[in-house]
């Protein structure tokens, strides 16, 4: 298979040194200013490092998008005119981090304006840090061609899960993962410095161990099937734990957002009570009583 990156970053030339390990053949990087290294590497593949989308993309049966999200519609739009056409298309691979719509978008672009050439664009979300994972980083695909990038990826090593049809649907994955981890990320910076502060860092980890031996799925949603009733009080428990911080010295940022949406869910109960029970109906009681949008 002939490939061809785009964006020299950690993602870019990973991915790059992986498939050229595999076997397939570079025909390009495209990157304003890669560094010496990859430089040197695009050089030793036998290809050359472009600055922009060309002519030199006709060579590529597959096309790796690996540049911030922000430009990534904007690159796609200017790489269409340069694909080749192939019995069975050209994959464009976007590993970036733009937003889901804008990629479903970009699926529908490539469908209206590939000119009678057959362009499939897939979606891959990166769900792990690429620098400590490297080529087995975990993957989402999403698309009509996910199947076939799967199989791409695959002799990697990692885990490359097929999510969706259609683009996007692994970006919005991922950014479902990260309301949780990265929630929990912030959670555990203000919970650890505190425990430090305090000489029971270690004592922690112990008191922790029962949540850490509960099935994430069967952790979460009870969570949220015993939040409403109980918000009030858990409510009064976060603002003990931030004057608790606060005693040691240091400034919470984190909890006091908690803290809010417990009072919101209070107050929202107070005022129409939940009488549910089950998990589905305590997800649509807070959509629709307090995490729906004012505007």
């Amino acid at each position: 298979m002939k490939f061809a990156i785009l964006g020299g970053g950690m993602v870019g030339a990973c991915y790059m040194q992986a498939f050229v390990e595999q076997g397939h053949s570079l025909v390009g990087l495209c990157d304003l200013q890669p560094n010496a290294a990859v430089a040197d590497a695009v050089q030793a593949a036998g290809a050359q490092v472009h600055t922009a989308p060309g002519a030199w993309l006709a060579e590529a049966d597959v096309v790796v998008s690996a540049v911030f999200g922000t430009v990534a519609r904007s690159l796609f739009e200017a790489c269409l005119p340069h694909l080749r056409d192939l019995p069975d298309g050209v994959v464009y691979v976007d590993m970036t981090t733009a937003d889901p719509q804008e990629m479903r978008e970009c699926g529908e672009l490539a469908r209206r304006v590939a000119q009678g050439r057959a362009v499939h664009f897939v979606d891959v979300a990166i769900t792990g840090a690429v620098n400590l994972g490297g080529r087995k980083t975990p993957l989402l695909v999403a698309g009509g061609k996910a199947g076939f990038v799967q199989e791409l990826f695959l002799p990697f090593g990692g885990s490359v899960r097929v999510v969706g049809g259609q683009p996007g649907d692994a970006a919005a994955l991922k950014l479902l993962r990260s309301i949780y981890t990265k929630g929990t990320e912030a959670l555990a910076v203000e919970c650890l410095v505190t425990a430090q502060q305090m000489g029971l860092r270690e004592q922690l980890h112990a008191v922790l161990q029962d949540i850490d031996e509960t099935p994430l799925r069967t952790l979460m949603e009870s969570m949220v099937r015993t939040h409403i009733p109980h918000s009030a009080r858990r409510r009064n428990e976060v603002a003990e734990a931030r004057q608790q911080m606060a005693r040691n010295g240091l400034a919470p940022i984190a909890s006091p957002a908690v803290e809010a949406l417990f009072a919101a869910t209070a107050r929202a109960h107070a005022a129409q009570p939940f009488t549910g029970t089950s998990t589905d109906e305590a997800i649509d009681w807070l959509g629709s009583h307090v995490l729906a949008s004012q505007t």
